[in-house]
């Protein structure tokens, strides 16, 4: 498995394609801080996504982005640029899944600052986690995520994928030592998401959202 940084922050989910009918999800990978161990997270749960019939799957890995500039109305050229590469997949998904260590009892500044360059991107669509890290696996920072998708006007899934001592369960390939308990839960948040995007999606059509 190839753990090196991505070259660029949009991926397509290999035999994804924009289909009509299908729902269309942004996989967020959260981590940027060298030696990360997300990147075999994502891989494991983008794995588990492209099984899916109901969704197509773009993927973001903030490691490729670089927003930490002040926030500003009127972004320069160079800030504009890295949003671009960001905003269009943002406005055009029907549900997200943020891929999330625990950093300090909480969440990567990089997450933070996606969530705060946008806003109407993450409106009344739903939100789904995978979190990873020590003991907590990651679990703290889901909960500071959903209070902050909240003023977002963003709804935030109950179930979520959690790895506890994360590097203990994969071997060196980057494949899950005992899969049958994560894929069940990642089938679980796939579900869950598809069934309030769909149900999002058809309430935005007959009423638009006013947030």
């Amino acid at each position: 498995m190839d753990l090196t940084t991505r070259e660029s922050a949009i991926t397509a989910v290999p035999g994804h394609t924009e289909n009509e009918g299908r729902l269309r999800l942004a996989v967020i990978l959260g981590s940027n801080r060298e030696g990360r161990f997300g990147p075999v997270v994502s891989d494991w749960f983008l794995s588990r996504a492209a099984e899916r019939q109901d969704f197509t799957t773009t993927f973001i890995d903030l490691a490729d982005t670089d927003l930490s500039a002040p926030l500003s109305s009127r972004p320069g050229p160079a800030v504009q640029a890295e949003l671009d590469k960001v905003t269009p997949v943002l406005a055009a998904a029907d549900a997200f899944v943020v891929l999330t260590p625990e950093y300090n009892h909480s969440f990567p500044a990089a997450i933070k600052a996606l969530i705060d360059w946008h806003f109407v991107e993450w409106q009344a669509k739903p939100v789904g986690f995978v979190s990873y890290g020590g003991m907590s696996g990651g679990l703290r920072a889901v909960e500071q995520l959903r209070q902050i998708f909240a003023e977002m006007h963003a709804v935030t899934v109950r179930d979520t994928v959690s790895f506890h001592n994360a590097r203990a369960h994969f071997d060196a390939e980057g494949r899950h030592r005992d899969p049958a308990e994560c894929d069940a839960a990642a089938r679980t948040l796939l579900d869950r998401l598809a069934w309030w995007a769909l149900a999002l999606h058809e309430a935005k059509s007959a009423r638009p959202y006013a947030g």
